[in-house]
């Protein structure tokens, strides 16, 4: 193992720490399937024992969109990186951690939506994990920003477009945690209001006249 006082301002190349992140995040978003199961006690109406489980398959979607949204953004923001340095490497791995996290506050919600206080507490929980990984996403990429890790050719107008399109989410899950304290189940459709917005295009992030996403290593 290398020790970072070993090479002291090295350049490092963005590809492991993509490829590592790109793993993590498949990983994450196909365990969230793993918190729907199939009803074992059906009492004689299949399809009644499933619709009663429309808090999982809710819990699904909106962690999917959140998962999804997270690494739309990661790799936005890869995409104009031309080197790393070891406190991004570090910071991304404190993202991946949040979202490898993700599946237990997702069961939290599905199991606890029928329980007035636990649900409360569920939405909590899950509001907090995604307000962390929001917090940590805008730190990663202010700080590829405050040191100078950015492409030379990416124009101010599509690096100012990125850092407003990671910021509105920040008092967006901030506010529905103090919602989820009343009413859990419309703060859990806020939190996917949330990621929808995340998943939505940036038109404007270009670069090269190529999308972001096109660029090759």
């Amino acid at each position: 193992m290398s020790r970072d006082d070993e090479w002291p301002g090295r350049q490092l190349r963005t590809s492991r720490m993509e490829a590592f992140s790109d793993g993590v995040f498949a990983i994450a978003i196909t365990l969230l399937v793993l918190e729907i199961t199939v009803p074992t006690d059906s009492e004689g109406n299949l399809l009644r024992a499933v619709l009663a489980q429309w808090p999982s398959y809710l819990a699904y979607v909106v962690s999917f969109a959140t998962v999804g949204a997270i690494w739309l953004a990661h790799t936005a923001m890869s995409e104009f990186l031309d080197h790393t340095d070891v406190w991004l490497m570090r910071i991304n791995l404190l993202l991946l951690l949040l979202v490898s996290f993700l599946p237990f506050p997702s069961r939290l919600l599905a199991e606890s939506f029928g329980h007035s206080d636990d649900g409360k507490t569920a939405s909590t929980v899950y509001g907090l994990t995604l307000l962390g990984a929001a917090l940590v996403m805008s730190a990663l990429w202010r700080h590829a920003l405050s040191r100078n890790l950015v492409r030379a050719d990416a124009g101010g107008e599509e690096l100012l477009a990125l850092t407003r399109k990671l910021t509105p989410g920040l008092a967006g899950y901030i506010a529905m945690i103090a919602l989820g304290l009343f009413l859990p189940v419309v703060a859990v459709a806020g939190y996917l209001v949330i990621a929808v917005f995340y998943i939505l295009p940036i038109h404007r992030l270009r670069r090269s006249g190529r999308p972001v996403g096109t660029a090759e290593r």
